[in-house]
């Protein structure tokens, strides 16, 4: 294993997660950062110059309908069940003055 974490590293790292750590799960998580850390150097050798970049495994398009009113401009019939309404808007009592 490559990369040592520090006891400081995961004090920090503790801190900013807000958990309180025992000393075994301190050297628990110690050696699984180091772990991460050493798949990762090793990701890092693969030769990836002939590889595009992507965002996404799966060749993702948009999956999302296109945004159509289907209802339009109803205003007279959502009048009718008005209790009080001026032709235009429904008209309410005051709640405060």
């Amino acid at each position: 294993m490559a990369n040592i974490i520090s006891d400081e590293t995961i004090e920090y790292v503790g801190i900013l997660a807000k958990l309180e750590l025992s000393d075994e799960q301190k050297e628990k998580a110690k050696h699984d950062m180091g772990e991460m850390l050493d798949y990762i150097d090793k990701l890092n050798e693969l030769d990836t110059s002939g590889v595009e970049p992507m965002s996404h495994v799966f060749d993702v398009n948009n999956v999302f309908r296109d945004d159509v009113v289907t209802n339009g401009d109803d205003r007279d019939n959502m009048l009718k069940n008005a209790p009080d309404s001026n032709g235009e808007t429904y008209i309410v009592p005051k709640t405060f003055d």
